[in-house]
């Protein structure tokens, strides 16, 4: 593990994408309600949240976070997409990246989970990260220059 302890505690804020492609007739499904498992996308945004809290236990050598806050929004985008982006906060002295990684990709894991009986073809990707802020490297954001 890194030794962060001579890190300063600063606010670090990360967001994270996941995009999954499915079937037309499944993304209508979904925003229905229509599927025998449920409410997709509550359970999807549980799963995400649930998933940033426990990232330290899925990723070896990952520092555990008392996350202030981790949000999961799932965008259904016609005719065949969900975005799903993840947002992670912590006064803490290491980042959140992981933590929102996880949470985008264990919320496509769900969905998938709970689509698979209509739709087999589902793809999961890509994931992730869009935007990242605190600590001594500052800001980072996807698609900008040195990025």
């Amino acid at each position: 593990m890194v030794d962060v302890g001579e890190k300063r505690v600063t606010l670090r804020r990360a967001k994270a994408e996941a995009r999954v492609t499915v079937q037309p007739a499944t993304l209508r499904a979904i925003s229905a309600g229509a599927l025998p498992k449920g409410d997709v996308l509550a359970a999807a945004r549980l799963a995400g949240i649930q998933a940033a809290k426990r990232t330290h236990e899925l990723i070896p050598l990952c520092h555990p976070l008392p996350l202030d806050t981790v949000r999961v929004d799932l965008v259904l985008r016609p005719p065949r997409t969900v975005v799903i982006v993840a947002e992670a906060r912590v006064r803490a002295r290491t980042g959140v990246e992981m933590e929102a990684l996880t949470a985008a990709a264990v919320a496509a894991l769900t969905l998938y989970d709970m689509c698979k009986s209509i739709d087999r073809g589902i793809v999961i990707g890509p994931v992730r990260l869009l935007e990242k802020a605190g600590g001594r490297s500052g800001r980072w954001q996807a698609g900008r220059r040195g990025a």
